[in-house]
């Protein structure tokens, strides 16, 4: 079933550009939940507090998740990720859930692919879920300590039992991809993508891969130091299901990194900036028109294969992003033999 689903998505990549979904935590900030709330009855009285802790409302308040991905899937993604940007036992240990993980996981695939099945049925077009990865909060390549270079607040092996853990919830949760995603640390996703290789091989199953990495700043790099051709060199040999950026940037200063991406990559780009950048307060002011002009462009000039929004993004830039892109040509890139 799983492979009938991976080439049904092939096919329809080959037509058209595919549209993933927005931002989670944007759309979640609208209900205004309250510790209460992240909470539930299945952490009543929980320290420290777990308000912000987005994952955990798989478990708490799974309704208002399955809420929030059927408003992407309405506004036309054809792709959804799971609520588990944070769902490691490495990113949950600050709230002392480290032992939710596996659950956290499960659950926030079970309510997607719930709320995936439901817009198949509704208006009969096949939608995708993707398992959401994210890099943790610690590094591997870089000293959280100005006075100890040499320190590491995480090593491999311990990044990759980590992510192992989540990425079996994932896939007894039913996810059709896995996207290792928001990427600052090309080491934090070599132990991501090796976890997936192991368990792929462990289960006997195959998983397309969607990688995703962040500009942290006008220098062009991700944070551990690589540019975007260094960084696809580094991870090409996974041979992903789609390669490119989020996060970090608005599409208007993503749009020359996406280019170089586009003459280097061979498999499929995918790109899903920001709503532009933060102002004063940390919030995102581009408007939905604004982002969906923007990345009609880059379609127009065959930069895209998968488009959808990150942080700020909401349902209604998804809208325009479909109304933007619709109709154009997908970026053609050159199968591998492996692929084809």
């Amino acid at each position: 079933m799983r492979e009938n689903r991976l080439e049904t998505l092939k096919k329809l990549m080959k037509t058209r550009i595919l549209i993933t979904d927005g931002a989670m935590g944007t759309s979640l900030q609208k209900y205004k939940l309250t510790e209460e709330d992240f909470c539930g009855e299945l952490l009543k009285g929980h320290f420290p507090l777990l308000q912000g802790n987005n994952d955990i409302l798989n478990l708490t308040l799974p309704k208002v998740v399955h809420e929030v991905h059927m408003t992407y899937l309405n506004a036309g993604s054809d792709i959804i990720g799971t609520n588990t940007f944070g769902a490691t036992s490495i990113a949950q240990a600050d709230y002392g859930l480290e032992e939710y993980a596996y659950e956290i996981n499960l659950k926030g695939a079970e309510i997607a692919v719930s709320a995936a099945k439901q817009a198949e049925i509704a208006d009969n077009n096949p939608r995708f879920v993707a398992g959401a990865i994210g890099p943790t909060n610690r590094t591997a390549s870089i000293s959280p300590d100005v006075n100890d270079p040499g320190f590491r607040a995480v090593t491999y092996d311990d990044l990759k039992k980590s992510y192992g853990e989540q990425v079996r919830g994932l896939i007894a949760g039913g996810v059709d991809i896995l996207l290792i995603e928001t990427i600052f640390d090309t080491l934090n996703a070599k132990a991501a993508a090796f976890a997936i290789d192991e368990i792929c091989q462990e289960l006997g199953i195959k998983m397309p891969v969607m990688i995703s990495g962040t500009i942290s700043d006008k220098s062009g790099r991700v944070l551990s130091g690589q540019t975007p051709e260094a960084f696809w060199n580094s991870l090409s040999h996974v041979r992903p299901f789609s390669f490119g950026l989020n996060c970090g940037l608005g599409a208007t200063e993503m749009r020359s990194y996406v280019s170089d991406l586009s003459k280097l990559v061979d498999v499929p780009i995918c790109v899903y900036p920001n709503a532009g950048l933060p102002n004063e307060f940390g919030e995102y002011d581009e408007s939905p028109q604004a982002t969906g002009k923007l990345l009609g462009e880059f379609a127009d000039n065959g930069l895209l294969n998968i488009v959808g929004g990150c942080c700020g993004t909401t349902p209604d830039h998804i809208r325009e992003i479909v109304k933007n892109v619709q109709g154009k040509k997908p970026r053609q890139y050159t199968l591998t033999k492996q692929e084809s």
